[in-house]
């Protein structure tokens, strides 16, 4: 764990490096001043409608474990997704599935399955807007060669949960072979790990359940959308709702990559990149990517902050949960 934060700290420093190479930043400030300030606010609120929006996807993904309260969701998504932006390399990512033990009976283990289908539904819902955006305008070569490797990779993975939960017995027996070899206080505990990892799959099994949350997922892509847009405005751009698609994806992307806390040179190098390749210059894409950053990271501090009372964990807690099975 602690070799991914450093790597993550060290690329993170070289995206903040290639984000701001050349900058002159009087340049960044004067465009900073030119903010029509109107937007930020409706901005904010969509923002924070995003995340209940998450919530609420996550708890249909869940419902084939335990109906568990919104609130509560809410609560534990918030805290998440601070964790996300605040440790290094996405290790935050467990934040969810560990704190939701605390207010249900799921296993950790089986609420991390949910977080992978959540991730593939992303994936997909994303690649297909990309493919509309495609069709639509122009893009570069390689924005075409990474939907496609996305594309496979995120079909591939599709294909395996699918087949998991179809031979799951097939499975479950071949693994209790393999466990055969071990010594029984490792084998019983990476039995049961399996077995409630796959229980997480279960949504995918009902076609209501995966229909209604590939439905929330194309609106919380397109809420994100109308955020950029927006953000368009508030800096005087004139480009096409299109562009927004663009940047939406390549930004997605590029903070899908393990880095530094907050996504701190991620977000802005991959920001910068996607409002350049629409003529706008790099002061000023690096102007957008500081405020657009801002604004994320002022609605998931202010929305875990008020959940941490309810859901307290450590870096030690993920350890210890990682060890043990359920």
């Amino acid at each position: 764990m602690k070799t991914k934060l450093i790597a993550g700290l060290l690329l993170g420093g070289i995206l903040v490096y290639l984000s701001v190479r050349g900058i002159d930043f009087q340049d960044v400030a004067k465009n900073l001043q030119g903010i029509d300030g109107g937007y930020l606010l409706p901005v904010l609120i969509l923002m924070a409608a995003m995340q209940w929006l998450r919530s609420v996807r996550w708890g249909i993904l869940l419902s084939p474990l335990e109906k568990v309260n919104q609130l509560s969701l809410f609560s534990v998504s918030n805290v998440g997704f601070l964790a996300i932006m605040a440790i290094p390399a996405r290790l935050g990512e467990l934040a969810r599935p560990y704190l939701i033990t605390q207010h249900s009976r799921i296993a950790m283990s089986s609420a991390l399955g949910t977080i992978v289908v959540e991730r593939i539904l992303d994936v997909l819902t994303v690649l297909l807007i990309a493919v509309f955006v495609l069709v639509l305008t122009p893009t570069p070569p390689w924005m075409s060669r990474a939907s496609g490797l996305l594309l496979f990779a995120a079909t591939v993975a599709t294909l395996l949960l699918v087949l998991m939960i179809l031979w799951r017995g097939a499975l479950e027996k071949k693994a209790e072979m393999l466990a055969g070899r071990l010594p029984e206080k490792y084998a019983s505990g990476a039995l049961r790990l399996l077995r409630h990892f796959i229980d997480g799959f279960q949504a995918m099994a009902d076609r209501r359940i995966i229909l209604y949350a590939s439905g929330l997922s194309l609106v919380i892509w397109l809420v994100d959308v109308l955020i950029i847009y927006l953000m368009f405005l508030s800096f005087h751009y004139q480009l096409p709702v299109t562009a927004a698609f663009v940047v939406m994806i390549i930004l997605i992307v590029g903070i899908a990559i393990p880095a530094a806390p907050g996504f701190v040179g991620n977000w802005h190098y991959f920001c910068v990149l996607a409002l350049t390749l629409y003529g706008i210059s790099k002061p000023d894409a690096l102007s957008f990517a500081i405020v657009y950053h801002f604004l994320s990271l002022v609605i998931v501090v202010a929305l875990g902050v008020a959940s941490l009372p309810f859901n307290r964990f450590t870096l030690a807690d993920l350890r210890r949960q990682m060890t043990q099975t359920r």
